[in-house]
């Protein structure tokens, strides 16, 4: 884009005012943000990129970037190198650990895969680091061809950017789920308005006569690729019955159509060039001197243009541009990948010039010149300022594609493939592709290849390489355990979707020898996360377990524990005996942590005790080769005793692949919720949402049951009813007793926000009877402590007594200082009046106990009650901090209970029309007598006895001027009326 063009961009004014106020925060506060420019192809989002850029450059940003591309998707980290590869010569400043992280992604050592979370930490320091000289522009454009595992990083950059001087500007079709996984804020490209979509095709079609020009502005409809393309089309070609017209295809059809045409009027040999370049070939021509290719400084391989990804073990290098032969055309795979493991290949004739085989796809034309000129005529490609052929817009390469016969993709392929490096993993791509037959050599090599990305933490790569690998298997047993293999790997690497296809496939197929254990997990990965379905978890696990004890022998090492892990989630979820039985059985063959783990999701008033504990020591006592591996175990055992707390986070940021971000997610969710950080619920709903989208529904129905949370807390019925719709009929059909009987939970607690305790008692009883801990309920301690207090508000004291006594029987305290703090509060509200305050003091003492900020602000709203019965002047300011705490959660039923206990705690007040004045407790006893609530029942709520409440009444009458409970609600209604 020129520079008159960049400024007079024509009807953005809306986007570039919001793209140049994005760039002037991060100039000039230091704030970051990550965007995405959605529309339909040939709307004019690159257009909007180019200006981006321009813009940033003006005010001084460095400019980073990547692109996305077809042949490039499969390459794990491929997006993530574009981008900062440019920046590692920074990283010398990092601490050591981060260095090795971002070394290994970018494939300049080997190690443990690191996964999205700590690679994505390691690049935010680099970011940061590299921030601090200019600020940042990162722009990404065709972001639905970049590889899963760099999206993911991107993702955990986009949600961490806020802080520092620098924006991610990325570019991405409206539709599909491949744009959907990019996590920025869209911002939408739609149309053009009439009065800029005409000043743009009068300034490329001055001479378009008027008639011809309304009939593109109505065809086009604000499309720029169309106002600019369509008056190339001949006048018989715009008629309403043609394939073409409008209403009969899509606009983007339609123009892939319009360039079809195109490519079928080129010269053979331009056409085959254009098929080269369209699969993965970067083709160059450059009028320079004749001389040899350049080779590569030691230690650095010749690269076809700038840094991009390196993949089997070389790194990627920044280059001038791409290796060139004099005057003619040059060739080379895959875009700007820089070639691992050897030179880029350019094969030069005799007089310097480019070979030439005759005709025919597989060959570079003997006149690059003409072919360039014809295709340069054509208006479907151009050179760039590197002199490398480049497509117009990505439906002319969807066109090229589309027009090429399947002998002659082949063909081009293996042209292709014979132009880079043996050892070049593209290279395998394209012989993959060229490939018909089975081939055992080539099925090995990719094998290898999926297993070398799968060890970098591309797993969703490696699974396409996997299944390649298993299509060109020669014998049916290799196919199996290829594809068995490739389920695996899919799953772990985001695509479940595509691993429950597989699945299907293995199904119908005889497990080979020795992978019946990685067939049963690979099955019951996608019943469980995908189906929600756990039946299998107990049919084919605990024989999968038995198979492994008796043989010892492992698909891969820890596949024992995984798959134990994963019958572990089963039972913890259904309390299926069966699971619990087969984990009892193979107890003794896991790791102390794996049993832990059980002890404390089977029966956890019995088991549990010390566990928080004997956790810190295992994890300390670990390598990190061993906790890469145990990471699920971890984080679900911390999660059964809520440890979960910021020393874990920060451990699985920097370490961890194994477990997965909606896994850590989860348990970040549940963890924010327990302590005070509401704030997180609408990225809760969101994760849900994501979770759909990818196939893993069972992680959207936990999403979805800890949002729940949230708003139960919150008090929020109708939204906890909403909720519930959608996550309770699954969860029933899979028999989830964790997600069913955490829904019976919230709804008392919803009813306890509203001072319904009889409801919430009959409620809870449901889970675990007064006096009792039973089993099947891990999470017993939460509901425990709502029991106790609805059990005293409702005149149960002697139910609530047994149920503390319970709990210190079992040593409740013992097991975590959440479990603690809840029994010292349940101990506090069931205490008589001598001990009440004491009891009171010594839950506020419990160590941890600010920690837990909803249950810490009610039990502060229960002891300012009991302060404020007694008239102790310290009860306004135990009220105060409760409401306080109330109001930054957003729990307004909570915080206006506090609102009626500082009225009854403060002086009288005068009630409108009235005859006197009001107490703090008359007024609180004629709100509930206004609700119907007869004398016992106002006494229950305000623990006060039924004769007091007659005795307030007789008082309340004459000052109200009125002689019945239903003059009480009509008064107060006049004074709500009058005040408002």
């Amino acid at each position: 884009m020129s520079e008159a063009e960049d400024r007079e961009l024509l009807g953005r004014e809306r986007e570039t005012a919001r793209l140049d106020g994005i760039l002037e925060a991060a100039l000039s506060d230091g704030r970051g943000a990550a965007v995405l420019l959605r529309g339909q192809a040939g709307i004019g989002k690159s257009a909007l990129l180019a200006w981006t850029r321009n813009a940033a450059r003006r005010r001084g940003f460095a400019v980073l970037g990547a692109v996305g591309a077809v042949a490039e998707a499969e390459l794990a980290f491929g997006g993530f190198h574009q981008v900062f590869w440019p920046l590692l010569k920074r990283s010398r400043t990092l601490p050591a650990r981060d260095r090795e992280v971002l070394e290994c992604a970018l494939g300049l050592r080997e190690g443990p895969p690191a996964g999205a979370a700590p690679l994505g930490a390691s690049a935010l320091a680099l970011l940061s680091e590299a921030a601090r000289d200019r600020p940042l522009l990162v722009v990404v454009d065709d972001v639905q061809w970049i590889d899963d595992s760099s999206v993911a990083v991107f993702a955990f950059l986009h949600r961490h950017v806020a802080a520092l001087p620098v924006v991610f500007v990325g570019v991405g079709r409206e539709d599909g789920p491949a744009t959907e996984r990019w996590t920025a804020e869209p911002v939408p490209v739609g149309a053009l308005e009439p009065a800029a979509a005409e000043a743009l095709l009068r300034r490329h079609h001055p001479g378009l006569p008027a008639s011809a020009a309304t009939r593109v502005l109505t065809e086009a409809a604000g499309n720029p690729l169309a106002l600019l393309e369509l008056p190339l089309l001949p006048d018989d070609e715009h008629g309403a019955g043609l394939p073409g017209a409008p209403g009969r295809m899509p606009l983007a059809h339609r123009l892939e159509r319009l360039f079809a045409e195109r490519i079928r009027s080129l010269p053979a040999d331009a056409a085959h060039t254009l098929l080269l370049a369209a699969l993965g070939g970067r083709v160059t021509l450059r009028n320079t001197d004749a001389r040899p290719a350049p080779t590569a400084a030691p230690g650095h391989p010749a690269t076809t243009s700038g840094a991009l990804t390196a993949v089997s073990g070389g790194p990627a290098v920044a280059s001038d541009g791409p290796m060139t032969v004099s005057g003619g055309l040059a060739v080379a795979s895959d875009g700007p990948t820089a070639v691992s493991g050897g030179p880029a290949v350019s094969s030069e004739g005799p007089t310097g010039g480019t070979a030439v085989a005759p005709g025919g796809p597989t060959a570079v034309p003997a006149n690059p010149a003409t072919v360039v000129a014809a295709v340069e005529a054509s208006g479907l490609a151009y050179l760039d300022g590197n002199g490398a052929l480049a497509f117009r817009h990505p439906l002319v390469r969807s066109a090229v594609i589309s027009l090429a016969s399947p002998e002659d993709e082949r063909a081009a392929h293996r042209f292709l493939a014979g132009r880079l490096a043996a050892g070049d993993p593209r290279r395998l791509r394209h012989e993959t592709l060229a490939a018909v037959l089975p081939d055992a050599s080539l099925a090995e090599r990719l094998e290898e290849a999926a297993r070398q990305i799968a060890r970098r933490g591309g797993d969703a790569e490696g699974a396409v390489l996997m299944d390649r690998a298993a299509a060109l298997s020669a014998d049916a047993a290799s196919h199996t355990a290829r594809l068995t293999w490739a389920a695996v790997m899919a799953a772990r690497g985001g695509r479940l979707a595509h691993t429950a296809e597989l699945v299907e496939e293995l199904k119908r197929r005889p497990v080979p020898p020795g992978f019946a254990p990685l067939f049963a997990y690979a099955v019951v990965y996608v019943d469980q996360s995908h189906r929600i379905d756990f039946e299998s978890s107990f049919t084919l696990l605990p024989r999968a377990l038995d198979l492994l004890a008796r043989t010892g022998v492992e698909p891969f090492e820890g596949l024992a524990e995984q798959i134990y892990f994963k019958l572990l989630l089963a039972a913890s979820y259904t309390d299926d005996p069966r699971g619990w039985r087969a984990l009892e059985k193979h107890a003794g063959a896991v790791s102390p942590l794996a049993r832990l783990c059980r002890a404390v999701w089977s029966d956890p008033p019995r088991t549990a005790h010390g566990a928080t504990r004997e956790l810190a020591l295992l994890a300390r006592e670990m390598s990190e080769e061993q906790e890469a591996g145990a990471a699920w175990l971890l984080l679900w055992t911390a999660s059964a005793v809520d440890a979960a707390d910021e020393t874990l986070w920060r451990r699985f940021t920097g370490q961890h692949a194994y477990a997965t971000q909606g896994s850590v997610a989860k348990a970040r969710f549940y963890q924010d919720y327990l302590r005070g950080r509401w704030e997180s619920a609408a990225a809760c709903l969101r994760e849900a949402e994501a979770a759909d989208d990818r196939g893993y529904h069972c992680n959207a129905l936990l999403f979805r049951h800890y949002y729940a949370h949230f708003l139960a807390g919150r008090g929020d019925e109708q939204g906890l009813r909403e909720a519930e719709a959608l996550i309770e009929p699954a969860a029933s059909e899979a028999r989830m007793r964790f997600v069913t009987d955490h829904l019976v939970h919230l709804r008392a607690l919803a009813a306890l926000a509203h001072g319904r305790y009889e409801e919430a008692y009959q409620l809870l009883v449901q889970l675990m009877p007064p006096g009792v801990l039973p089993r099947g309920l891990p999470w017993f301690h939460l509901p425990f402590y709502d029991l106790v207090v609805a059990a005293v508000h409702t005149g149960r004291r002697a139910e609530a007594a047994a149920h503390v006594e319970a709990g210190r029987a079992a040593r409740m305290a013992g097991v975590s200082g959440h479990h603690a703090f809840l029994l010292a509060a349940a101990a506090a509200v069931a205490a008589p009046d001598e001990a009440a305050d004491a009891r009171y003091r010594a839950a506020y003492a419990v160590e941890g106990a600010e920690t837990w900020v909803f249950a810490m602000a009610r039990l502060r709203l229960a002891h300012g009650s009991w302060l404020r019965r007694r008239r102790r002047a310290e009860a306004l300011d135990v009220l105060h901090r409760a409401r306080d705490a109330f109001r930054r959660l957003g729990a307004e039923p909570w915080a206006e209970r506090c609102e009626e206990e500082l009225a009854a705690a403060g002086p009288p007040t005068a009630v409108v029309g009235g005859r006197g004045l009001l107490t703090g407790q008359e007024r609180r006893v004629a709100q509930l007598a206004a609700r119907g609530l007869t004398n016992k029942e106002i006494g229950t709520a305000l623990q006060v006895s039924p004769r007091t409440v007659a005795a307030h009444l007789y008082k309340i009458f004459p000052k109200l001027g009125v002689t019945s409970r239903a003059g009480i609600a009509r008064a107060l209604a006049d004074d709500s009326t009058e005040r408002y």
